[in-house]
């Protein structure tokens, strides 16, 4: 018993390639050979691209030289810090404190000295400290000027510049009250005023009428509390 062939096997076997005459032997050795004409020159076109490509990397290479890999770019980070916390409870507090502690119906008679010059210092606080303001003793660091400001203006002025003033360790500055002779009745509105809302501020240790050189009786010469250490 023989073994079968495979179907395509067994095709190509029933069919095998014949050709009928010379003339049919020529056209297939001519198609032959135009297939190889043709996959020739498709090979010497693909050679020719080829080193055509080399030659134009060449010429770039050499008009351009050694090259160098570019530094990694460095990148800066624009996005903004965020703001610090605002301490709202903080500055509540503060704000509250600083609105009772200047009030224009405090009665500080008993708390002027009863001369002329209606001085003051704060208890606990020696004669000599208003003795040595009246005379210059200390250095004037800082001044300002509220004459002619209405009332809520100065005390607004008054109060940030006492605590500006303390909280950079300044010790002695000057406040201008003028002296009152353009009030309706000439009365000292403003100087009165302000001897309260000093006597009021913790930061104040004494206040003393300045010196004729530095304003006499339309200023005064105010010793600030020396800035504690945190």
């Amino acid at each position: 018993m023989t073994a079968s062939k495979p179907p395509a096997a067994a095709a190509k076997a029933a069919k095998p390639f014949k050709v009928g005459s010379l003339a049919e032997l020529e056209q297939v050795k001519k198609e032959i050979a135009a297939q190889a004409e043709r996959e020739a020159k498709a090979a010497a076109q693909k050679a020719l691209e080829a080193k055509r490509a080399r030659e134009h990397r060449s010429l770039f290479q050499a008009a351009v030289g050694k090259v160098q890999r570019l530094p990694e770019p460095k990148t800066v980070n624009l996005k903004p810090a965020p703001p610090p916390p605002t301490p709202v409870q903080h500055l509540l507090d503060e704000a509250a404190a600083y609105t009772e502690s200047i009030s224009d119906e405090v009665d500080i008679t008993t708390l002027l000295e009863t001369d002329e010059r209606l001085s003051f210092r704060r208890p606990g606080v020696g004669p000599d400290v208003t003795y040595k303001l009246r005379r210059g003793k200390w250095s004037i660091q800082r001044q300002i000027d509220l004459h002619g400001l209405r009332t809520e203006d100065a005390r607004e002025a008054l109060g940030a510049f006492i605590r500006e003033a303390h909280k950079h360790g300044i010790r002695c500055v000057r406040v201008v009250t003028g002296k009152g002779l353009g009030s309706p009745g000439k009365a000292p509105v403003l100087k009165d005023k302000v001897h309260r809302w000093l006597v009021q501020r913790a930061e104040i240790v004494a206040f003393v009428q300045a010196p004729p050189a530095h304003g006499g009786a339309g200023a005064l010469v105010v010793l600030l509390q020396p800035l504690r250490a945190p």
